[in-house]
């Protein structure tokens, strides 16, 4: 089962189930108008909108045509975003970026931090910055929303809560991270409002792809059209989603809603820390990465950050080529006070 938001005059938009080639979708109102709504009743809704998309694709359910472009992020906002860092290649790159120690419980203890959640942007609204010097950056990643978890909760039962999964990106303001983190108190302005994919997809839906709590597929991330990174989201994963959402609900029980993320999707090759597309590698995820394995080439980074007009796209498709979850597509542009 596929499902989506639309934007409308409310802040929570109102839930859709897609058709699996993503052209087309139904209005779920009389079974829940938020995505949210359904969540917080899945095992009796779900059912229900579950009939409404096998009528999608037997033309039984009246439908209208469905355009990425006017789908918000799944959960325009949500009750908690937490987000982790599951690839051991990305924690190394970027530790080095910042001159930091690498952890010593980097293989058995999960990193994450506390995102905002209040306000999400859609998967084709724009990211507004004041100042290109920040460093901006794209993160592309994998998320997972779950059902209700209780604190202390096993690996096992983590996983069995995972209710949708979707791509997410965790747009990163390079240029403030070090000199936030340095004050011991986590990210905050160097993490603005994140994206995720126009639609969300139920674990099934992701067939053999889907396996002991990873999604095993290449995320496509491309910059003003040319391929950035296609890494295998499934390989390099040192934490599965299980234990991510088990981390999380360590201490606190976490609410039907809660996104997971699984923090920047990256790969090693041959042993190092991979190569860029043009060079016959799986590229990265984020542009940092990338710097780093410059700089550890040629003593300096070659390639920038984002700057102004500069246009981000992340995807996912199956096996025979068809997108997943639709694309996050973003302009970066200045922002501009009222």
């Amino acid at each position: 089962m596929k499902l989506a938001t639309l934007k409308d005059s409310t802040r929570d938009g109102r839930l859709v189930v897609v058709s699996r080639d993503l052209t087309r979708c139904s209005e779920v109102g009389h079974i829940a108008r938020t995505l949210q709504a359904a969540l917080d009743d899945w095992e009796h809704i779900s059912h229900r909108l579950a009939a409404v998309a096998e009528g999608l694709e037997t033309g039984a359910q009246p439908s209208m045509r469905f355009h990425e472009h006017d789908a918000a992020s799944p959960l325009p906002r949500a009750y908690q975003f937490a987000d982790g860092s599951a690839y051991v290649n990305h924690i190394e790159l970027v530790r080095k970026s910042r001159s930091v120690e690498i952890p010593a419980t980097l293989n058995s203890d999960p990193l994450m931090y506390q995102g905002g959640s209040d306000s999400f942007l859609g998967p084709r609204d724009p990211i507004v910055m004041a100042d290109a010097a920040w460093g901006i950056d794209l993160e592309g990643e994998i998320a997972v929303i779950v059902d209700d978890v209780g604190m202390g909760a096993s690996v096992e039962e983590a996983r069995n809560a995972i209710r949708l999964v979707m791509l997410l990106n965790d747009v990163s303001l390079r240029g403030l991270t070090a000199g936030e983190l340095a004050k011991g108190f986590g990210f905050f302005q160097s993490k603005p409002a994140s994206a995720f994919s126009p639609v969300t997809v139920t674990p099934d839906e992701l067939g053999d792809a889907w396996k002991d709590g990873k999604l095993h597929l290449p995320l496509l991330v491309s910059i003003n059209g040319k391929p950035f990174g296609k890494a295998n989201a499934g390989q390099d994963m040192i934490f599965d989603f299980g234990q991510l959402v088990a981390h999380a609900a360590k201490t606190r029980r976490l609410t039907a809603g809660s996104i997971i993320g699984s923090g920047t999707v990256s790969n090693k090759a041959d042993g190092g820390p991979g190569k860029p597309v043009s060079e016959g590698g799986a590229g990265y995820s984020c542009i940092v990465e990338q710097r780093t394995v410059e700089t550890l080439a040629s003593g300096e980074p070659k390639t920038p950050f984002l700057a102004f007009g500069d246009v981000v796209r992340i995807e996912m498709k199956d096996s025979q080529g068809h997108t997943i979850f639709g694309a996050i597509e973003q302009k970066v542009e200045k922002y501009a006070p009222n």
